[in-house]
Protein backbone atom coordinates (compact mmCIF):
# COMPACT_ATOMS: atom_id res chain seq x y z
CA UNK A 1 0.00 0.00 0.00
CA UNK A 2 1.39 3.16 -1.07
CA UNK A 3 1.12 5.86 1.42
CA UNK A 4 1.14 9.87 0.68
CA UNK A 5 2.71 11.86 3.44
CA UNK A 6 -0.40 13.46 5.37
CA UNK A 7 -0.40 16.71 6.54
CA UNK A 8 0.45 16.45 10.64
CA UNK A 9 1.46 19.92 11.12
CA UNK A 10 -1.24 20.56 13.20
CA UNK A 11 -0.83 17.41 16.03
CA UNK A 12 3.29 18.60 15.98
CA UNK A 13 3.22 22.32 16.71
CA UNK A 14 -0.55 22.32 18.97
CA UNK A 15 -0.82 18.91 20.23
CA UNK A 16 1.38 17.64 23.64
CA UNK A 17 4.64 16.04 23.17
CA UNK A 18 2.48 13.34 25.19
CA UNK A 19 0.87 11.54 22.50
CA UNK A 20 1.97 7.94 21.32
CA UNK A 21 -0.63 5.89 19.10
CA UNK A 22 -0.41 8.67 16.22
CA UNK A 23 3.42 8.26 16.32
CA UNK A 24 3.33 4.78 15.30
CA UNK A 25 0.44 4.82 12.93
CA UNK A 26 1.57 8.40 11.45
CA UNK A 27 -1.74 9.10 9.26
CA UNK A 28 -4.66 10.48 9.89
CA UNK A 29 -8.32 8.84 10.03
CA UNK A 30 -11.19 9.73 8.90
CA UNK A 31 -14.11 7.23 8.71
CA UNK A 32 -14.61 3.37 10.67
CA UNK A 33 -16.60 0.61 10.28
CA UNK A 34 -16.93 -2.71 12.07
CA UNK A 35 -13.23 -3.84 11.89
CA UNK A 36 -11.82 -1.75 9.00
CA UNK A 37 -10.69 2.33 9.85
CA UNK A 38 -9.96 4.84 6.48
CA UNK A 39 -7.62 7.91 6.18
CA UNK A 40 -8.44 10.66 4.95
CA UNK A 41 -7.10 9.89 1.59
CA UNK A 42 -9.10 6.27 1.55
CA UNK A 43 -6.14 4.15 2.33
CA UNK A 44 -7.85 1.17 4.34
CA UNK A 45 -6.31 -0.36 7.56
CA UNK A 46 -8.02 -3.46 9.19
CA UNK A 47 -8.12 -2.50 12.96
CA UNK A 48 -6.53 -5.31 15.28
CA UNK A 49 -6.58 -2.81 17.90
CA UNK A 50 -9.84 -1.79 18.85
CA UNK A 51 -9.86 1.05 20.58
CA UNK A 52 -7.39 -0.78 23.35
CA UNK A 53 -9.87 -3.31 24.38
CA UNK A 54 -12.96 -0.24 24.20
CA UNK A 55 -14.42 -1.73 20.53
CA UNK A 56 -15.28 -4.85 21.19
CA UNK A 57 -18.20 -4.07 18.81
CA UNK A 58 -16.27 -3.22 16.07
CA UNK A 59 -16.45 0.92 15.17
CA UNK A 60 -19.99 2.83 14.53
CA UNK A 61 -21.56 -0.81 14.91
CA UNK A 62 -25.07 0.01 13.57
CA UNK A 63 -27.63 -1.76 16.11
CA UNK A 64 -25.89 0.87 18.85
CA UNK A 65 -25.71 3.64 16.20
CA UNK A 66 -29.23 3.41 15.49
CA UNK A 67 -29.78 3.21 19.63
CA UNK A 68 -27.62 5.84 19.95
CA UNK A 69 -29.62 8.14 17.37
CA UNK A 70 -32.60 7.60 18.20
CA UNK A 71 -32.24 8.75 21.54
CA UNK A 72 -30.09 11.77 20.33
CA UNK A 73 -33.13 12.64 17.82
CA UNK A 74 -35.85 13.01 20.74
CA UNK A 75 -33.48 14.90 22.66
CA UNK A 76 -32.91 12.63 25.31
CA UNK A 77 -30.80 13.52 28.43
CA UNK A 78 -27.32 13.51 27.63
CA UNK A 79 -25.93 14.90 30.37
CA UNK A 80 -26.68 13.65 33.70
CA UNK A 81 -24.54 13.75 36.87
CA UNK A 82 -26.03 10.80 38.76
CA UNK A 83 -30.07 11.70 38.40
CA UNK A 84 -32.32 8.91 37.69
CA UNK A 85 -33.17 8.87 34.16
CA UNK A 86 -35.00 6.91 31.44
CA UNK A 87 -31.65 5.46 29.73
CA UNK A 88 -29.94 4.55 33.23
CA UNK A 89 -33.38 2.68 34.35
CA UNK A 90 -32.71 0.88 31.13
CA UNK A 91 -28.79 0.24 31.33
CA UNK A 92 -29.42 -1.13 34.98
CA UNK A 93 -32.54 -3.24 34.35
CA UNK A 94 -30.52 -4.63 31.39
CA UNK A 95 -27.40 -5.23 33.05
CA UNK A 96 -28.99 -6.87 35.90
CA UNK A 97 -31.14 -9.48 33.25
CA UNK A 98 -28.71 -10.15 30.98
CA UNK A 99 -25.60 -10.16 33.64
CA UNK A 100 -25.95 -10.25 37.12
CA UNK A 101 -28.96 -13.02 37.19
CA UNK A 102 -27.58 -15.77 35.31
CA UNK A 103 -24.48 -15.42 37.05
CA UNK A 104 -26.31 -15.14 40.53
CA UNK A 105 -24.77 -12.09 41.04
CA UNK A 106 -26.31 -9.63 43.33
CA UNK A 107 -23.75 -7.00 42.88
CA UNK A 108 -24.38 -3.36 43.44
CA UNK A 109 -23.61 -1.02 40.41
CA UNK A 110 -21.57 2.05 40.88
CA UNK A 111 -20.88 5.06 38.47
CA UNK A 112 -17.99 6.50 38.99
CA UNK A 113 -16.19 9.29 36.75
CA UNK A 114 -16.42 7.66 32.97
CA UNK A 115 -12.81 6.22 32.75
CA UNK A 116 -11.06 2.30 33.98
CA UNK A 117 -8.49 4.46 36.21
CA UNK A 118 -11.49 6.35 38.07
CA UNK A 119 -13.27 2.87 38.59
CA UNK A 120 -10.08 1.46 40.09
CA UNK A 121 -10.22 4.32 42.28
CA UNK A 122 -13.13 3.41 43.66
CA UNK A 123 -12.62 0.33 44.11
CA UNK A 124 -9.20 0.83 46.18
CA UNK A 125 -11.17 3.56 48.15
CA UNK A 126 -13.47 1.54 48.74
CA UNK A 127 -11.68 -1.65 50.19
CA UNK A 128 -9.67 0.41 52.55
CA UNK A 129 -12.96 2.22 53.68
CA UNK A 130 -14.11 -1.34 54.30
CA UNK A 131 -10.99 -2.84 56.31
CA UNK A 132 -9.74 0.73 57.75
CA UNK A 133 -6.18 -0.55 56.06
CA UNK A 134 -4.10 1.11 53.56
CA UNK A 135 -2.58 -1.43 51.89
CA UNK A 136 -3.46 -2.92 48.67
CA UNK A 137 -1.48 -6.13 46.63
CA UNK A 138 -1.21 -6.22 43.32
CA UNK A 139 1.19 -7.91 40.94
CA UNK A 140 4.11 -7.58 38.77
CA UNK A 141 3.68 -6.43 35.25
CA UNK A 142 0.44 -4.91 36.47
CA UNK A 143 -1.50 -2.23 35.00
CA UNK A 144 -4.64 -0.46 36.58
CA UNK A 145 -4.24 3.24 35.20
CA UNK A 146 -2.60 6.15 35.31
CA UNK A 147 -3.87 7.98 38.27
CA UNK A 148 -2.08 8.02 41.28
CA UNK A 149 -4.21 5.14 43.48
CA UNK A 150 -4.13 3.35 40.07
CA UNK A 151 -0.26 3.64 39.46
CA UNK A 152 0.86 2.80 43.30
CA UNK A 153 -0.49 -0.55 42.03
CA UNK A 154 1.06 -0.70 38.66
CA UNK A 155 3.89 -2.36 37.73
CA UNK A 156 5.37 -0.81 34.36
CA UNK A 157 8.33 1.41 35.97
CA UNK A 158 8.04 4.38 32.95
CA UNK A 159 4.70 4.64 34.01
CA UNK A 160 5.16 4.70 37.50
CA UNK A 161 7.90 7.60 37.08
CA UNK A 162 5.21 9.74 35.71
CA UNK A 163 3.79 10.62 39.11
CA UNK A 164 6.41 12.93 40.10
CA UNK A 165 5.66 11.53 43.96
CA UNK A 166 6.24 8.37 45.81
CA UNK A 167 4.03 6.40 45.41
CA UNK A 168 2.56 3.99 48.48
CA UNK A 169 0.31 1.65 49.90
CA UNK A 170 0.64 -0.98 46.96
CA UNK A 171 2.73 -4.19 47.64
CA UNK A 172 3.67 -6.04 44.52
CA UNK A 173 3.08 -10.03 44.27
CA UNK A 174 4.35 -12.36 41.45
CA UNK A 175 2.21 -13.14 39.01
CA UNK A 176 1.34 -16.91 37.92
CA UNK A 177 4.36 -18.15 36.34
CA UNK A 178 6.65 -15.15 36.93
CA UNK A 179 8.82 -17.38 38.65
CA UNK A 180 8.72 -19.88 35.67
CA UNK A 181 7.38 -22.50 38.18
CA UNK A 182 9.95 -22.51 40.53
CA UNK A 183 8.61 -21.76 43.70
CA UNK A 184 5.03 -23.24 44.69
CA UNK A 185 1.93 -20.38 43.96
CA UNK A 186 1.37 -17.79 46.63
CA UNK A 187 4.16 -19.17 49.01
CA UNK A 188 5.81 -16.07 49.45
CA UNK A 189 2.79 -13.94 49.61
CA UNK A 190 1.40 -16.31 52.33
CA UNK A 191 4.57 -16.10 54.57
CA UNK A 192 4.71 -12.64 54.39
CA UNK A 193 1.25 -12.48 55.92
CA UNK A 194 1.46 -14.75 58.14
CA UNK A 195 5.27 -13.45 59.79
CA UNK A 196 4.57 -10.35 62.11
CA UNK A 197 8.30 -9.42 61.06
CA UNK A 198 7.78 -9.62 57.33
CA UNK A 199 7.14 -5.81 57.35
CA UNK A 200 4.15 -6.34 55.21
CA UNK A 201 0.80 -4.29 56.15
CA UNK A 202 -2.00 -6.23 56.47
CA UNK A 203 -4.02 -5.54 53.32
CA UNK A 204 -7.17 -4.48 52.99
CA UNK A 205 -7.37 -5.70 49.26
CA UNK A 206 -5.63 -7.89 46.49
CA UNK A 207 -6.27 -6.64 42.95
CA UNK A 208 -5.44 -8.71 39.44
CA UNK A 209 -6.00 -8.96 36.18
CA UNK A 210 -7.11 -12.51 34.65
CA UNK A 211 -5.19 -11.62 31.57
CA UNK A 212 -2.73 -8.82 31.84
CA UNK A 213 -3.07 -6.58 28.66
CA UNK A 214 -0.53 -3.99 29.12
CA UNK A 215 1.60 -5.90 30.77
CA UNK A 216 2.60 -8.55 28.17
CA UNK A 217 -0.49 -11.04 27.72
CA UNK A 218 0.51 -12.88 30.67
CA UNK A 219 -2.71 -15.49 30.65
CA UNK A 220 -3.35 -16.56 34.80
CA UNK A 221 -4.46 -19.95 35.03
CA UNK A 222 -7.88 -20.56 36.23
CA UNK A 223 -6.61 -22.60 39.53
CA UNK A 224 -4.21 -20.09 40.51
CA UNK A 225 -7.31 -17.30 40.37
CA UNK A 226 -8.77 -19.72 42.42
CA UNK A 227 -6.00 -20.30 44.88
CA UNK A 228 -5.82 -16.31 44.95
CA UNK A 229 -9.66 -16.47 46.07
CA UNK A 230 -8.96 -18.50 48.58
CA UNK A 231 -5.81 -16.78 49.91
CA UNK A 232 -8.02 -13.72 50.14
CA UNK A 233 -10.53 -15.32 52.08
CA UNK A 234 -8.56 -16.79 54.89
CA UNK A 235 -6.68 -13.99 55.63
CA UNK A 236 -9.67 -11.36 55.47
CA UNK A 237 -8.43 -9.53 52.23
CA UNK A 238 -11.30 -7.88 49.61
CA UNK A 239 -10.42 -9.68 46.06
CA UNK A 240 -10.75 -7.08 43.15
CA UNK A 241 -10.36 -8.15 39.92
CA UNK A 242 -9.52 -5.38 36.95
CA UNK A 243 -11.46 -6.85 34.29
CA UNK A 244 -11.14 -3.37 32.13
CA UNK A 245 -9.80 -4.47 29.05
CA UNK A 246 -10.59 -8.22 29.67
CA UNK A 247 -14.57 -8.44 30.19
CA UNK A 248 -17.00 -7.64 28.20
CA UNK A 249 -16.67 -10.75 26.65
CA UNK A 250 -12.94 -10.38 25.23
CA UNK A 251 -12.10 -13.99 26.52
CA UNK A 252 -15.16 -15.64 26.04
CA UNK A 253 -17.65 -15.41 29.01
CA UNK A 254 -18.59 -12.07 30.48
CA UNK A 255 -16.80 -12.06 32.35
CA UNK A 256 -12.97 -12.95 32.20
CA UNK A 257 -12.89 -14.42 35.49
CA UNK A 258 -16.10 -16.87 34.83
CA UNK A 259 -13.57 -19.34 33.67
CA UNK A 260 -11.97 -19.83 37.15
CA UNK A 261 -15.07 -20.27 38.89
CA UNK A 262 -14.46 -17.36 41.12
CA UNK A 263 -16.88 -14.52 42.45
CA UNK A 264 -15.18 -11.32 43.17
CA UNK A 265 -16.01 -9.15 46.14
CA UNK A 266 -15.33 -6.10 43.98
CA UNK A 267 -14.97 -5.47 39.99
CA UNK A 268 -14.04 -2.76 37.85
CA UNK A 269 -15.37 -2.52 34.38
CA UNK A 270 -15.00 0.31 31.57
CA UNK A 271 -13.82 0.23 27.66
CA UNK A 272 -16.47 -1.96 26.10
CA UNK A 273 -18.96 -1.49 28.54
CA UNK A 274 -20.58 1.33 26.53
CA UNK A 275 -20.27 -1.08 23.69
CA UNK A 276 -19.81 2.18 21.16
CA UNK A 277 -16.70 3.50 22.78
CA UNK A 278 -18.23 6.30 24.33
CA UNK A 279 -16.68 7.05 28.06
CA UNK A 280 -18.01 4.92 30.06
CA UNK A 281 -17.15 2.88 33.51
CA UNK A 282 -18.75 1.22 36.51
CA UNK A 283 -17.39 -0.37 40.04
CA UNK A 284 -19.23 -3.21 40.91
CA UNK A 285 -19.47 -4.77 44.63
CA UNK A 286 -21.05 -7.51 47.03
CA UNK A 287 -24.24 -5.54 48.41
CA UNK A 288 -22.78 -5.97 52.13
CA UNK A 289 -19.99 -3.77 50.83
CA UNK A 290 -21.95 -0.65 49.83
CA UNK A 291 -21.03 1.54 52.64
CA UNK A 292 -20.58 4.70 51.01
CA UNK A 293 -21.80 8.42 52.34
CA UNK A 294 -23.70 10.20 49.69
CA UNK A 295 -21.10 11.68 46.87
CA UNK A 296 -18.00 10.37 49.01
CA UNK A 297 -16.86 9.55 45.20
CA UNK A 298 -18.54 11.48 42.83
CA UNK A 299 -17.85 12.88 39.33
CA UNK A 300 -19.30 15.13 37.24
CA UNK A 301 -19.49 13.30 34.04
CA UNK A 302 -20.67 10.09 35.45
CA UNK A 303 -23.92 10.15 34.29
CA UNK A 304 -23.16 9.67 30.07
CA UNK A 305 -26.51 9.14 29.17
CA UNK A 306 -25.74 7.96 25.52
CA UNK A 307 -23.55 5.85 26.83
CA UNK A 308 -26.01 4.01 28.89
CA UNK A 309 -27.86 3.73 25.89
CA UNK A 310 -25.45 1.71 23.67
CA UNK A 311 -24.23 -0.40 26.88
CA UNK A 312 -27.90 -1.58 26.69
CA UNK A 313 -28.23 -2.06 23.50
CA UNK A 314 -25.14 -4.16 23.44
CA UNK A 315 -26.23 -6.22 26.19
CA UNK A 316 -29.54 -6.69 24.55
CA UNK A 317 -27.56 -7.33 20.83
CA UNK A 318 -24.99 -9.59 22.35
CA UNK A 319 -25.52 -11.15 26.10
CA UNK A 320 -28.81 -12.95 25.59
CA UNK A 321 -27.39 -15.94 24.48
CA UNK A 322 -24.32 -17.90 24.19
CA UNK A 323 -23.84 -17.31 20.53
CA UNK A 324 -20.63 -14.51 21.17
CA UNK A 325 -19.06 -16.18 23.59
CA UNK A 326 -19.12 -19.20 21.07
CA UNK A 327 -18.06 -17.25 18.12
CA UNK A 328 -15.10 -15.49 20.60
CA UNK A 329 -13.87 -19.03 21.32
CA UNK A 330 -13.83 -20.00 18.10
CA UNK A 331 -12.16 -17.14 16.62
CA UNK A 332 -9.30 -17.41 19.37
CA UNK A 333 -8.61 -21.43 18.18
CA UNK A 334 -8.25 -19.56 15.05
CA UNK A 335 -5.83 -17.24 16.05
CA UNK A 336 -4.17 -20.06 18.36
CA UNK A 337 -3.44 -21.75 15.08
CA UNK A 338 -2.06 -19.17 12.82
CA UNK A 339 0.06 -17.76 15.66
CA UNK A 340 1.47 -21.58 16.00
CA UNK A 341 2.17 -21.54 12.91
CA UNK A 342 4.02 -18.37 12.66
CA UNK A 343 6.43 -19.33 15.82
CA UNK A 344 6.71 -22.77 14.18
CA UNK A 345 7.88 -21.28 10.90
CA UNK A 346 10.39 -18.30 12.35
CA UNK A 347 12.51 -20.40 14.53
CA UNK A 348 15.20 -17.65 14.86
CA UNK A 349 12.97 -15.12 16.09
CA UNK A 350 12.80 -16.72 19.60
CA UNK A 351 9.12 -16.34 19.39
CA UNK A 352 6.24 -17.45 21.88
CA UNK A 353 2.57 -16.81 21.72
CA UNK A 354 -0.26 -17.31 24.36
CA UNK A 355 -3.98 -15.60 24.85
CA UNK A 356 -7.25 -16.22 25.21
CA UNK A 357 -10.69 -15.94 23.73
CA UNK A 358 -9.86 -12.97 21.62
CA UNK A 359 -6.55 -11.55 23.20
CA UNK A 360 -3.58 -12.74 21.84
CA UNK A 361 0.51 -11.87 22.09
CA UNK A 362 3.21 -12.86 20.47
CA UNK A 363 6.70 -12.45 22.51
CA UNK A 364 9.93 -12.09 20.80
CA UNK A 365 13.41 -12.13 22.07
CA UNK A 366 14.58 -9.09 20.89
CA UNK A 367 11.92 -5.97 21.77
CA UNK A 368 12.92 -4.09 18.93
CA UNK A 369 11.43 -6.72 16.63
CA UNK A 370 8.26 -6.30 18.29
CA UNK A 371 7.93 -2.70 16.85
CA UNK A 372 9.39 -3.04 13.87
CA UNK A 373 7.05 -5.60 13.19
CA UNK A 374 3.96 -3.48 14.25
CA UNK A 375 5.54 -0.71 11.99
CA UNK A 376 5.61 -3.09 9.08
CA UNK A 377 2.22 -4.43 9.77
CA UNK A 378 0.99 -0.61 9.46
CA UNK A 379 2.55 -0.02 5.84
CA UNK A 380 0.77 -3.02 5.32
CA UNK A 381 -2.89 -1.62 6.05
CA UNK A 382 -2.87 -3.34 10.25
CA UNK A 383 -3.33 -1.81 13.41
CA UNK A 384 -1.35 -3.75 16.05
CA UNK A 385 0.66 -2.52 19.29
CA UNK A 386 2.65 -3.75 21.59
CA UNK A 387 2.70 -4.51 24.85
CA UNK A 388 5.27 -5.77 27.64
CA UNK A 389 8.08 -3.48 30.27
CA UNK A 390 9.68 -3.86 27.14
CA UNK A 391 7.12 -3.31 24.62
CA UNK A 392 8.78 -6.94 23.43
CA UNK A 393 4.89 -8.45 22.73
CA UNK A 394 2.90 -8.00 19.64
CA UNK A 395 -0.42 -7.72 20.61
CA UNK A 396 -3.70 -8.86 18.71
CA UNK A 397 -6.98 -7.48 19.93
CA UNK A 398 -9.44 -7.62 17.40
CA UNK A 399 -13.17 -6.78 17.95
CA UNK A 400 -15.16 -9.80 18.63
CA UNK A 401 -17.93 -9.08 15.56
CA UNK A 402 -14.60 -9.30 13.02
CA UNK A 403 -15.38 -11.82 10.30
CA UNK A 404 -13.35 -14.82 9.96
CA UNK A 405 -12.50 -13.26 6.11
CA UNK A 406 -10.97 -10.11 7.96
CA UNK A 407 -9.31 -12.03 10.75
CA UNK A 408 -7.53 -14.63 8.20
CA UNK A 409 -6.97 -11.14 6.52
CA UNK A 410 -4.99 -9.25 9.32
CA UNK A 411 -3.12 -12.58 10.49
CA UNK A 412 -1.86 -13.31 6.87
CA UNK A 413 -0.42 -9.38 6.91
CA UNK A 414 1.15 -10.35 10.77
CA UNK A 415 2.74 -13.42 8.67
CA UNK A 416 4.04 -11.02 6.12
CA UNK A 417 5.38 -8.57 8.71
CA UNK A 418 7.22 -10.99 10.50
CA UNK A 419 8.40 -12.66 7.87
CA UNK A 420 10.01 -9.24 6.32
CA UNK A 421 11.50 -7.88 9.57
CA UNK A 422 13.63 -10.94 9.90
Amino acid sequence: MTITQPDLSVFESVESEVRSYCRGWPTVFDRARGSVLFDEDGHRYLDFFAGAGSLNYGHNNPVLKRALLDYLERDGITHGLDMSTTAKRAFLETFREVVLEPRDMDHKVMFTGPTGTNAVEAALKLARKIKGREAIVSFTNAFHGMSLGALAVTGNAFKRAGAGIPLVHGTPMPFDDYLDGRTPDFIWFERLLEDAGSGLNQPAAVIVETVQGEGGINVARPEWLRALADLCRRHDMLLIVDDIQMGCGRTGSFFSFEEAGIVPDIITLSKSISGYGLPMALTLFRPELDVWEPGEHNGTFRGNNPAFVTAAASLDAYWRDDQTEKQTLARGERVEAALAAIVRENPGAGASYRGRGLVWGVEFADPARASAICARAFELGLLLETSGPQSEVVKLLPALTITTEELDEGLRILDRAVRETA
